[in-house]
């Protein structure tokens, strides 16, 4: 059987299982109404007076299929969680990036990624039986396999790789919003007072989580508890103290300037360790080249003319 002839009853064998797939998917017993979807007439006080008031679009639109693709994506989306699990960290990972707590959403992303991933073993597969002139079924499996295996990691990756960017963004500007605090506070402002000027003047994902702040506690929460919140988002060690000291300066009335300005003295020491130590393991990283390039070649242009010298006196 040729090449060619094997692609076409593959593609036959993938269109009749999709074709099984949405049969399956359509039957009557698969599309019962969920128990939130029964009660909701119930507990519902009265009808929306309008459309605009109502749940948004779905946010899972792809190339305008949204509506159509979103309830398998969001299925095959929990079977990643019931495989994957780490919802929770997850959901961490979020907020450090400054992103909405939507596990369902990052799911639904991690199929469309495993799906891309999938194509990519497929075509990989393709190449692979071109190349040979012969269709290995294993192969083309185990490719597949692959490619979804690296599509849901690449996008969990993605997520940290956004969510420690952000940080490393936040403790750069986070000496200087210290310093503005407390320059501030010893002009005489109140913590909050002097949040409200360094965000109105200031801009960056810091400035932005005190704006955060500063709307919660417009809302109703206390100071010491939004700035706890910033401090649970976010995790880092820095800004953990940052808050606690705030917090203890609101609670117990000790000097709020001298606090923030010892915390950015902290802050910029700890930034310039980190330095040393990225500089020490650069200077082992450049120390490879000239062991095991460099080296070896001005050892051969300092005995090569020696040996040859000896080769022919011989």
């Amino acid at each position: 059987m040729s090449v060619g002839w094997s692609w076409a009853g593959a593609a036959v064998g993938v269109a009749m299982l999709a074709g099984l797939s949405l049969i399956g998917a359509g039957l009557p017993w698969r599309r019962r109404a969920t128990l939130e979807q029964r009660l909701a007439p119930y507990l519902r006080d009265a009808p929306m007076p309008s459309r605009l008031l109502g749940s948004g679009p779905s946010t899972l639109t792809i190339f305008g299929l949204g509506d159509l693709l979103a309830p398998y994506l969001r299925s095959l989306g929990a079977g990643f969680e019931r495989v994957l699990g780490g919802g929770p960290s997850v959901v961490r990972r979020q907020l450090r990036a400054g992103r909405g707590a939507d596990l369902e959403r990052f799911r639904a992303e991690q199929v469309l990624w495993a799906t891309g991933g999938a194509a990519l073993g497929l075509l990989g597969s393709g190449v692979l039986a071109v190349s040979k002139r012969s269709f290995s079924v294993p192969m083309l499996v185990l490719l597949t396999v692959i490619g979804v295996a690296v599509g849901a990691v690449l996008r969990d990756y993605s997520l940290s790789r956004a969510a420690r960017r952000r940080e490393q963004r936040m403790l750069a500007e986070f000496p200087t919003v210290a310093e503005l605090l407390a320059l501030a506070v010893s002009a005489g402002e109140g913590a909050t007072g002097a949040l409200e000027r360094v965000c109105r003047l200031s801009d960056g994902e810091l400035a932005d989580e005190l704006r955060r702040c500063l709307a919660d506690a417009r809302a109703g929460a206390n100071l010491p508890t939004a700035l706890q919140g910033l401090a649970d988002r976010t995790g880092l060690p820095s800004l953990s103290r940052f808050v606690d000291g705030i917090v203890v300066a609101v609670e117990r009335g000790t000097p709020l300037a001298d606090v923030l300005r010892a915390q950015a003295q902290d802050v910029r020491e700890d930034g310039r360790r980190v330095l040393m130590e990225q500089g020490g393991k650069r200077e082992i990283v450049m120390m490879v080249p000239v062991v095991f390039l460099i080296l070896p070649v001005t050892v051969l242009f300092a005995i090569y003319p020696g040996l040859s010298f000896l080769r022919f006196e011989l």
